[in-house]
Protein backbone atom coordinates (compact mmCIF):
# COMPACT_ATOMS: atom_id res chain seq x y z
CA UNK A 1 0.00 0.00 0.00
CA UNK A 2 1.45 3.25 -1.09
CA UNK A 3 1.21 6.05 1.22
CA UNK A 4 1.34 9.55 -0.24
CA UNK A 5 2.23 12.50 2.02
CA UNK A 6 -0.21 14.76 1.22
CA UNK A 7 1.02 18.93 0.17
CA UNK A 8 0.06 21.10 2.84
CA UNK A 9 0.63 24.37 0.91
CA UNK A 10 -2.92 24.51 -0.52
CA UNK A 11 -4.05 24.30 2.79
CA UNK A 12 -2.25 26.69 4.82
CA UNK A 13 -4.61 29.78 5.21
CA UNK A 14 -6.86 27.14 7.25
CA UNK A 15 -4.48 26.23 9.33
CA UNK A 16 -3.39 29.58 9.95
CA UNK A 17 -6.83 30.56 11.13
CA UNK A 18 -7.21 27.05 12.81
CA UNK A 19 -3.71 27.79 14.88
CA UNK A 20 -4.91 31.28 15.67
CA UNK A 21 -8.42 30.65 16.42
CA UNK A 22 -6.68 27.73 18.92
CA UNK A 23 -4.73 30.19 20.30
CA UNK A 24 -7.08 33.56 20.66
CA UNK A 25 -9.25 30.83 22.56
CA UNK A 26 -6.13 30.35 25.33
CA UNK A 27 -5.11 33.83 25.24
CA UNK A 28 -8.62 35.12 26.48
CA UNK A 29 -9.08 33.07 29.76
CA UNK A 30 -6.19 35.27 30.64
CA UNK A 31 -7.72 38.47 29.97
CA UNK A 32 -9.81 40.52 31.98
CA UNK A 33 -12.70 42.26 31.25
CA UNK A 34 -11.31 45.48 30.30
CA UNK A 35 -8.31 43.77 27.57
CA UNK A 36 -10.62 42.24 26.16
CA UNK A 37 -10.32 44.19 23.15
CA UNK A 38 -6.77 41.93 22.55
CA UNK A 39 -9.05 39.52 21.65
CA UNK A 40 -10.72 41.74 19.34
CA UNK A 41 -7.53 42.81 17.85
CA UNK A 42 -5.96 39.33 17.46
CA UNK A 43 -9.24 38.08 15.52
CA UNK A 44 -8.93 41.13 13.26
CA UNK A 45 -4.81 40.21 12.59
CA UNK A 46 -6.18 36.66 12.02
CA UNK A 47 -8.08 37.61 9.11
CA UNK A 48 -5.55 40.04 7.75
CA UNK A 49 -3.02 37.05 8.01
CA UNK A 50 -5.27 34.75 6.23
CA UNK A 51 -5.80 37.22 3.50
CA UNK A 52 -2.59 37.96 2.89
CA UNK A 53 -1.55 34.28 2.80
CA UNK A 54 -4.61 33.32 0.63
CA UNK A 55 -3.20 35.67 -2.27
CA UNK A 56 0.27 35.29 -1.58
CA UNK A 57 -0.24 31.12 -2.25
CA UNK A 58 -2.39 31.76 -4.84
CA UNK A 59 -1.60 29.38 -8.11
CA UNK A 60 -2.86 30.10 -11.10
CA UNK A 61 -3.64 26.14 -11.70
CA UNK A 62 -6.25 24.37 -9.06
CA UNK A 63 -4.29 22.74 -6.67
CA UNK A 64 -5.78 19.14 -5.19
CA UNK A 65 -4.67 17.62 -2.38
CA UNK A 66 -5.07 15.79 0.71
CA UNK A 67 -6.06 12.83 -1.66
CA UNK A 68 -8.70 14.62 -3.55
CA UNK A 69 -10.36 15.94 -1.00
CA UNK A 70 -9.62 19.31 -0.86
CA UNK A 71 -9.01 21.78 -3.69
CA UNK A 72 -7.86 25.04 -4.16
CA UNK A 73 -9.02 27.17 -7.03
CA UNK A 74 -9.28 30.90 -8.52
CA UNK A 75 -13.18 30.31 -7.40
CA UNK A 76 -12.08 29.05 -3.51
CA UNK A 77 -9.31 31.94 -3.42
CA UNK A 78 -11.38 34.68 -4.87
CA UNK A 79 -14.54 33.18 -2.04
CA UNK A 80 -12.27 32.83 0.66
CA UNK A 81 -11.01 36.88 0.20
CA UNK A 82 -14.47 37.88 0.57
CA UNK A 83 -15.23 36.10 3.88
CA UNK A 84 -12.37 37.44 5.44
CA UNK A 85 -13.31 40.68 4.49
CA UNK A 86 -16.76 40.84 5.22
CA UNK A 87 -15.86 38.77 8.67
CA UNK A 88 -13.69 41.81 9.31
CA UNK A 89 -16.33 44.08 8.79
CA UNK A 90 -18.81 42.28 10.71
CA UNK A 91 -16.20 42.79 13.83
CA UNK A 92 -15.76 45.74 12.98
CA UNK A 93 -19.08 47.00 13.45
CA UNK A 94 -20.25 44.51 16.35
CA UNK A 95 -17.37 45.60 18.93
CA UNK A 96 -19.35 48.55 20.24
CA UNK A 97 -22.51 47.24 19.95
CA UNK A 98 -21.32 44.05 22.12
CA UNK A 99 -19.70 46.03 24.47
CA UNK A 100 -23.08 48.20 25.52
CA UNK A 101 -25.01 44.91 25.69
CA UNK A 102 -22.10 43.25 28.04
CA UNK A 103 -21.39 40.32 25.14
CA UNK A 104 -18.24 41.82 24.56
CA UNK A 105 -16.64 38.15 25.16
CA UNK A 106 -13.95 35.90 23.24
CA UNK A 107 -16.46 33.52 22.59
CA UNK A 108 -18.20 35.96 19.79
CA UNK A 109 -14.62 36.11 18.00
CA UNK A 110 -13.42 32.42 18.83
CA UNK A 111 -16.53 31.04 17.40
CA UNK A 112 -16.76 33.94 14.33
CA UNK A 113 -13.18 32.18 13.59
CA UNK A 114 -14.44 28.92 13.54
CA UNK A 115 -17.19 29.62 11.57
CA UNK A 116 -15.00 31.18 8.98
CA UNK A 117 -12.81 28.16 9.27
CA UNK A 118 -15.76 25.91 8.02
CA UNK A 119 -16.33 28.37 5.28
CA UNK A 120 -13.06 27.94 3.83
CA UNK A 121 -13.06 24.39 4.35
CA UNK A 122 -16.29 24.35 2.65
CA UNK A 123 -15.50 26.56 0.12
CA UNK A 124 -12.77 24.02 -1.04
CA UNK A 125 -13.95 21.07 -0.06
CA UNK A 126 -13.75 18.51 -2.93
CA UNK A 127 -15.13 15.43 -1.53
CA UNK A 128 -18.94 15.14 -0.11
CA UNK A 129 -17.61 13.98 3.36
CA UNK A 130 -15.04 17.21 3.17
CA UNK A 131 -17.83 19.52 2.64
CA UNK A 132 -19.90 18.19 5.26
CA UNK A 133 -17.55 18.60 7.68
CA UNK A 134 -16.67 22.34 6.78
CA UNK A 135 -20.96 22.84 6.78
CA UNK A 136 -20.96 21.17 10.53
CA UNK A 137 -17.92 23.21 11.70
CA UNK A 138 -20.10 26.66 10.54
CA UNK A 139 -22.91 25.56 11.30
CA UNK A 140 -22.72 24.50 15.20
CA UNK A 141 -20.54 27.89 15.65
CA UNK A 142 -23.72 29.39 14.20
CA UNK A 143 -25.67 27.92 16.46
CA UNK A 144 -24.01 28.54 19.94
CA UNK A 145 -23.48 32.86 18.71
CA UNK A 146 -26.86 33.09 18.41
CA UNK A 147 -27.40 31.26 21.40
CA UNK A 148 -24.84 33.81 23.46
CA UNK A 149 -27.09 35.61 24.91
CA UNK A 150 -28.96 33.76 27.50
CA UNK A 151 -30.50 35.80 28.96
CA UNK A 152 -32.53 36.66 26.52
CA UNK A 153 -35.97 34.18 25.76
CA UNK A 154 -35.95 35.42 21.70
CA UNK A 155 -32.14 34.53 21.39
CA UNK A 156 -32.74 30.82 23.50
CA UNK A 157 -35.40 30.35 21.14
CA UNK A 158 -33.70 31.38 17.62
CA UNK A 159 -31.17 29.46 18.63
CA UNK A 160 -32.95 26.38 19.57
CA UNK A 161 -35.65 26.66 15.97
CA UNK A 162 -32.25 27.07 14.13
CA UNK A 163 -30.22 24.08 15.78
CA UNK A 164 -33.43 21.74 15.13
CA UNK A 165 -34.25 22.69 11.66
CA UNK A 166 -30.27 22.79 11.23
CA UNK A 167 -30.03 19.22 12.24
CA UNK A 168 -32.76 18.11 9.76
CA UNK A 169 -31.43 19.78 7.25
CA UNK A 170 -27.85 18.28 7.81
CA UNK A 171 -29.48 14.56 8.36
CA UNK A 172 -30.69 15.13 4.43
CA UNK A 173 -27.61 16.27 3.13
CA UNK A 174 -26.11 13.52 4.28
CA UNK A 175 -29.08 10.86 3.88
CA UNK A 176 -28.72 12.28 0.25
CA UNK A 177 -24.60 11.90 0.01
CA UNK A 178 -24.97 8.23 0.73
CA UNK A 179 -27.44 7.64 -1.48
CA UNK A 180 -25.21 9.43 -4.21
CA UNK A 181 -22.32 7.05 -2.94
CA UNK A 182 -24.43 4.04 -3.15
CA UNK A 183 -25.30 4.57 -6.71
CA UNK A 184 -21.64 6.26 -8.04
CA UNK A 185 -19.46 4.08 -5.59
CA UNK A 186 -17.33 7.23 -4.09
CA UNK A 187 -17.75 10.60 -2.36
CA UNK A 188 -15.12 12.40 -4.67
CA UNK A 189 -16.48 15.40 -6.52
CA UNK A 190 -14.38 14.59 -9.75
CA UNK A 191 -15.12 11.18 -9.74
CA UNK A 192 -18.86 11.32 -9.40
CA UNK A 193 -19.04 13.67 -12.43
CA UNK A 194 -17.38 11.38 -14.23
CA UNK A 195 -19.52 8.32 -13.15
CA UNK A 196 -22.86 10.70 -14.33
CA UNK A 197 -21.06 11.46 -17.58
CA UNK A 198 -20.49 7.84 -18.41
CA UNK A 199 -23.97 6.23 -17.18
CA UNK A 200 -27.89 6.62 -17.43
CA UNK A 201 -28.81 9.70 -15.94
CA UNK A 202 -32.36 7.53 -15.11
CA UNK A 203 -30.97 5.79 -12.19
CA UNK A 204 -33.70 6.12 -9.45
CA UNK A 205 -31.01 6.55 -6.43
CA UNK A 206 -28.78 9.01 -7.76
CA UNK A 207 -32.07 11.07 -8.56
CA UNK A 208 -33.53 10.40 -4.91
CA UNK A 209 -29.74 11.82 -3.44
CA UNK A 210 -29.71 14.44 -5.86
CA UNK A 211 -33.68 15.37 -4.27
CA UNK A 212 -32.43 15.24 -0.69
CA UNK A 213 -29.51 17.10 -1.61
CA UNK A 214 -31.36 19.74 -2.92
CA UNK A 215 -33.22 20.34 -0.34
CA UNK A 216 -30.75 20.00 2.28
CA UNK A 217 -28.87 22.81 0.19
CA UNK A 218 -32.45 25.25 -0.32
CA UNK A 219 -32.75 24.62 3.94
CA UNK A 220 -29.27 26.08 4.57
CA UNK A 221 -29.65 29.10 1.81
CA UNK A 222 -33.10 29.20 3.40
CA UNK A 223 -34.91 29.18 -0.20
CA UNK A 224 -39.00 28.41 0.08
CA UNK A 225 -40.64 26.30 1.25
CA UNK A 226 -37.87 25.61 4.05
CA UNK A 227 -37.18 28.88 4.87
CA UNK A 228 -38.91 28.97 7.82
CA UNK A 229 -36.31 29.37 10.19
CA UNK A 230 -34.81 32.68 8.48
CA UNK A 231 -37.13 35.12 9.73
CA UNK A 232 -37.25 33.69 13.48
CA UNK A 233 -33.63 33.64 13.58
CA UNK A 234 -32.88 36.92 12.49
CA UNK A 235 -35.22 38.78 14.85
CA UNK A 236 -34.02 36.65 17.99
CA UNK A 237 -30.14 36.71 17.23
CA UNK A 238 -28.66 39.84 18.98
CA UNK A 239 -28.10 42.23 15.60
CA UNK A 240 -24.14 41.69 15.62
CA UNK A 241 -24.66 37.52 14.91
CA UNK A 242 -27.88 38.43 12.63
CA UNK A 243 -25.33 40.47 10.85
CA UNK A 244 -22.72 37.53 10.58
CA UNK A 245 -25.14 34.95 9.43
CA UNK A 246 -26.78 37.34 6.51
CA UNK A 247 -23.52 37.90 4.78
CA UNK A 248 -20.68 35.64 4.78
CA UNK A 249 -22.37 32.26 5.12
CA UNK A 250 -24.46 33.08 2.10
CA UNK A 251 -21.14 32.87 0.36
CA UNK A 252 -20.03 29.45 1.53
CA UNK A 253 -23.33 28.23 0.67
CA UNK A 254 -22.72 29.32 -3.21
CA UNK A 255 -19.34 27.71 -2.81
CA UNK A 256 -21.33 24.67 -1.66
CA UNK A 257 -24.04 24.57 -4.42
CA UNK A 258 -20.84 25.09 -7.00
CA UNK A 259 -19.28 22.17 -5.79
CA UNK A 260 -22.38 19.57 -5.32
CA UNK A 261 -24.65 20.89 -8.39
CA UNK A 262 -22.49 22.12 -11.02
CA UNK A 263 -18.96 19.94 -10.41
CA UNK A 264 -20.46 17.07 -9.11
CA UNK A 265 -23.70 16.47 -10.41
CA UNK A 266 -23.84 18.83 -13.63
CA UNK A 267 -24.13 15.66 -15.81
CA UNK A 268 -28.16 15.71 -13.93
CA UNK A 269 -28.36 19.03 -14.71
CA UNK A 270 -31.71 18.55 -16.74
CA UNK A 271 -33.29 17.15 -13.62
CA UNK A 272 -31.79 19.82 -10.80
CA UNK A 273 -32.98 22.82 -13.32
CA UNK A 274 -36.60 21.95 -12.83
CA UNK A 275 -36.48 21.74 -8.81
CA UNK A 276 -34.26 24.70 -9.02
CA UNK A 277 -36.59 26.54 -11.11
CA UNK A 278 -39.73 25.50 -8.34
CA UNK A 279 -37.60 26.98 -5.74
CA UNK A 280 -36.55 29.94 -7.60
CA UNK A 281 -40.24 31.00 -8.24
CA UNK A 282 -41.84 30.79 -4.65
CA UNK A 283 -38.60 32.29 -3.17
CA UNK A 284 -38.68 35.29 -5.17
CA UNK A 285 -42.71 35.18 -4.98
CA UNK A 286 -43.39 34.63 -1.50
CA UNK A 287 -40.01 36.50 -0.20
CA UNK A 288 -41.01 39.84 -1.80
CA UNK A 289 -44.95 39.48 -0.50
CA UNK A 290 -44.35 38.38 2.67
CA UNK A 291 -41.71 41.05 3.13
CA UNK A 292 -44.61 44.13 2.74
CA UNK A 293 -46.17 43.63 6.13
CA UNK A 294 -43.58 43.31 8.72
CA UNK A 295 -43.08 46.24 10.93
CA UNK A 296 -39.64 44.80 12.01
CA UNK A 297 -36.95 45.73 9.83
CA UNK A 298 -34.78 42.64 10.91
CA UNK A 299 -37.19 40.68 9.79
CA UNK A 300 -38.08 42.36 6.81
CA UNK A 301 -34.60 42.23 5.79
CA UNK A 302 -34.84 38.16 6.38
CA UNK A 303 -37.92 37.98 3.75
CA UNK A 304 -35.67 40.27 1.33
CA UNK A 305 -32.88 37.07 2.09
CA UNK A 306 -35.24 34.78 1.23
CA UNK A 307 -36.36 36.72 -2.32
CA UNK A 308 -32.48 37.34 -3.05
CA UNK A 309 -31.59 33.42 -2.28
CA UNK A 310 -34.46 33.12 -5.38
CA UNK A 311 -32.85 35.97 -7.72
CA UNK A 312 -29.17 33.48 -6.73
CA UNK A 313 -30.88 30.43 -7.53
CA UNK A 314 -31.69 32.11 -11.19
CA UNK A 315 -27.98 32.16 -11.82
CA UNK A 316 -27.29 28.67 -11.00
CA UNK A 317 -29.99 27.48 -12.97
CA UNK A 318 -29.30 28.21 -15.99
CA UNK A 319 -26.60 25.34 -15.73
CA UNK A 320 -23.76 27.91 -17.87
CA UNK A 321 -20.96 29.80 -17.38
CA UNK A 322 -22.55 32.78 -17.88
CA UNK A 323 -24.88 31.54 -14.92
CA UNK A 324 -22.66 30.36 -12.51
CA UNK A 325 -20.60 33.48 -12.73
CA UNK A 326 -23.95 36.02 -12.54
CA UNK A 327 -24.72 33.98 -9.59
CA UNK A 328 -21.42 33.99 -7.87
CA UNK A 329 -21.62 37.91 -8.63
CA UNK A 330 -24.88 37.82 -7.18
CA UNK A 331 -23.90 36.68 -3.74
CA UNK A 332 -20.82 39.03 -3.28
CA UNK A 333 -23.30 41.86 -3.94
CA UNK A 334 -25.88 40.68 -2.08
CA UNK A 335 -23.06 39.93 0.56
CA UNK A 336 -21.85 43.44 0.30
CA UNK A 337 -25.37 44.97 0.40
CA UNK A 338 -26.99 43.41 3.45
CA UNK A 339 -23.63 43.98 5.68
CA UNK A 340 -24.41 47.83 4.97
CA UNK A 341 -28.33 47.24 5.81
CA UNK A 342 -27.49 45.56 9.22
CA UNK A 343 -24.45 47.97 9.54
CA UNK A 344 -27.20 50.62 9.27
CA UNK A 345 -29.62 48.91 12.00
CA UNK A 346 -26.70 48.42 14.32
CA UNK A 347 -25.67 52.41 14.04
CA UNK A 348 -29.13 53.46 15.10
CA UNK A 349 -29.10 51.09 18.55
CA UNK A 350 -28.05 52.13 21.63
CA UNK A 351 -28.00 51.01 25.40
CA UNK A 352 -31.44 49.85 26.16
CA UNK A 353 -32.32 50.39 22.41
CA UNK A 354 -32.72 47.98 19.49
CA UNK A 355 -33.39 50.24 16.44
CA UNK A 356 -34.97 46.59 14.68
CA UNK A 357 -38.19 48.61 13.60
CA UNK A 358 -38.82 50.28 10.07
CA UNK A 359 -40.05 53.10 12.21
CA UNK A 360 -37.03 53.79 14.07
CA UNK A 361 -35.91 55.07 10.91
CA UNK A 362 -38.45 57.83 10.74
CA UNK A 363 -36.92 61.37 10.33
CA UNK A 364 -33.03 60.01 9.64
CA UNK A 365 -32.46 62.77 7.23
CA UNK A 366 -32.80 65.19 10.04
CA UNK A 367 -31.02 64.09 12.36
CA UNK A 368 -28.14 62.74 9.71
CA UNK A 369 -28.61 63.53 5.99
CA UNK A 370 -25.27 61.51 5.64
CA UNK A 371 -26.37 58.24 6.74
CA UNK A 372 -29.53 58.52 5.39
CA UNK A 373 -27.96 58.85 2.52
CA UNK A 374 -26.23 55.89 2.82
CA UNK A 375 -29.68 53.99 3.51
CA UNK A 376 -30.93 55.29 0.91
CA UNK A 377 -28.27 53.98 -1.67
CA UNK A 378 -27.75 50.28 0.17
CA UNK A 379 -32.41 50.02 0.27
CA UNK A 380 -31.91 51.13 -3.47
CA UNK A 381 -29.48 48.70 -4.68
CA UNK A 382 -31.36 45.73 -2.66
CA UNK A 383 -34.48 47.25 -4.67
CA UNK A 384 -32.26 46.50 -7.83
CA UNK A 385 -32.67 50.21 -8.88
CA UNK A 386 -29.63 51.86 -11.75
CA UNK A 387 -26.72 53.03 -11.05
CA UNK A 388 -26.30 50.95 -7.86
CA UNK A 389 -24.43 47.29 -8.22
CA UNK A 390 -27.70 45.21 -7.11
CA UNK A 391 -29.00 46.49 -10.61
CA UNK A 392 -26.60 44.57 -12.15
CA UNK A 393 -26.33 41.68 -9.85
CA UNK A 394 -29.88 41.27 -10.85
CA UNK A 395 -29.52 42.20 -14.72
CA UNK A 396 -26.66 39.36 -14.64
CA UNK A 397 -28.92 36.31 -13.54
CA UNK A 398 -31.92 37.65 -15.43
CA UNK A 399 -29.92 37.93 -18.76
CA UNK A 400 -28.66 34.61 -17.70
CA UNK A 401 -32.18 32.95 -17.60
CA UNK A 402 -33.07 35.00 -20.42
CA UNK A 403 -30.10 32.78 -22.46
CA UNK A 404 -31.57 29.68 -22.03
CA UNK A 405 -34.61 29.76 -22.93
CA UNK A 406 -36.52 30.44 -19.75
CA UNK A 407 -38.26 34.04 -20.71
CA UNK A 408 -41.02 33.70 -18.78
CA UNK A 409 -39.17 33.16 -15.64
CA UNK A 410 -37.02 36.42 -15.83
CA UNK A 411 -40.59 38.51 -16.66
CA UNK A 412 -41.57 36.92 -13.19
CA UNK A 413 -38.83 37.67 -11.53
CA UNK A 414 -38.73 41.35 -13.13
CA UNK A 415 -42.74 41.72 -11.37
CA UNK A 416 -41.62 40.51 -8.26
CA UNK A 417 -38.56 42.39 -7.92
CA UNK A 418 -40.79 45.80 -8.74
CA UNK A 419 -43.44 44.69 -6.30
CA UNK A 420 -40.31 43.95 -3.72
CA UNK A 421 -39.09 47.70 -4.26
CA UNK A 422 -42.49 48.65 -2.21
CA UNK A 423 -40.79 47.84 1.20
CA UNK A 424 -37.52 49.28 0.23
CA UNK A 425 -38.75 52.39 -0.93
CA UNK A 426 -40.85 52.48 2.14
CA UNK A 427 -37.65 52.74 4.49
CA UNK A 428 -36.79 55.74 2.16
CA UNK A 429 -39.90 57.57 2.30
CA UNK A 430 -39.65 57.07 6.50
CA UNK A 431 -36.44 58.25 6.75
CA UNK A 432 -37.32 61.61 4.49
CA UNK A 433 -40.79 62.49 4.89
CA UNK A 434 -41.18 61.73 8.15
CA UNK A 435 -40.87 63.26 11.43
CA UNK A 436 -38.53 61.50 13.81
CA UNK A 437 -40.06 59.87 17.26
CA UNK A 438 -36.38 59.59 18.49
CA UNK A 439 -33.53 62.76 18.48
CA UNK A 440 -31.08 61.08 20.00
CA UNK A 441 -27.81 61.72 18.37
CA UNK A 442 -26.04 58.34 16.32
CA UNK A 443 -22.82 58.13 18.66
CA UNK A 444 -20.67 55.71 17.46
CA UNK A 445 -16.87 55.44 16.88
CA UNK A 446 -15.49 57.09 14.12
CA UNK A 447 -13.77 53.74 12.72
CA UNK A 448 -17.86 52.25 12.23
CA UNK A 449 -18.73 55.99 10.81
CA UNK A 450 -15.76 55.51 8.36
CA UNK A 451 -16.52 51.83 7.48
CA UNK A 452 -19.83 52.04 6.99
CA UNK A 453 -19.97 54.92 4.51
CA UNK A 454 -17.06 53.06 2.49
CA UNK A 455 -19.54 50.58 2.16
CA UNK A 456 -22.63 51.90 1.14
CA UNK A 457 -20.26 53.94 -1.05
CA UNK A 458 -18.39 50.74 -2.86
CA UNK A 459 -21.88 49.45 -3.61
CA UNK A 460 -22.71 52.79 -5.47
CA UNK A 461 -19.08 52.35 -6.61
CA UNK A 462 -19.67 48.99 -8.24
CA UNK A 463 -22.72 50.07 -9.62
CA UNK A 464 -20.63 52.43 -11.78
CA UNK A 465 -17.88 50.47 -12.70
CA UNK A 466 -19.26 46.91 -12.33
CA UNK A 467 -16.96 45.71 -15.21
CA UNK A 468 -13.99 44.37 -12.78
CA UNK A 469 -15.96 42.20 -10.05
CA UNK A 470 -18.04 40.79 -12.92
CA UNK A 471 -14.80 39.78 -15.00
CA UNK A 472 -13.49 38.53 -12.22
CA UNK A 473 -16.02 36.09 -11.27
CA UNK A 474 -16.43 35.37 -14.70
CA UNK A 475 -12.65 34.43 -14.23
CA UNK A 476 -12.72 31.82 -11.80
CA UNK A 477 -15.47 30.21 -13.05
Amino acid sequence: MNFEFPDFAPAVPEIFVLSMACTILIVDTFLSEKNRVITYLLSQATLLGAAVLTVTMHSATPQVTFSGTFISDGLADVLKVFIYLITAVVFLYSREYLVVRKLFKGEFFVLGLFAVLGMMILVSGYNMLTLYLGLELLSLSLYAMVAMHRDSMESSEAAMKYFILGAIASGMLLYGMSLIYGATGSLDIGEISSYIRNSSADDMVLLLGLVFIIVALAFKLGAVPFHMWIPDVYHGAPTAITLFISTAPKIAAFAMVMRLLADGLGGLHVQWQDILVILAALSIAIGNVVAIAQANIKRMLAYSTISHVGFLFLGVLAGTDEGYSAAMFYVLVYALMSLGAFGMVILLSRAGFEADNISDFKGLNERSPWFAFMMLILMFSMAGVPPTVGFYAKLAVLSAVVDVGLVWLAVFGVVFAVIGAFYYLRIIKFMYFEKPEDTAPLVTDFDMRAVISANALVVLALGIFPGSLIALCATVI
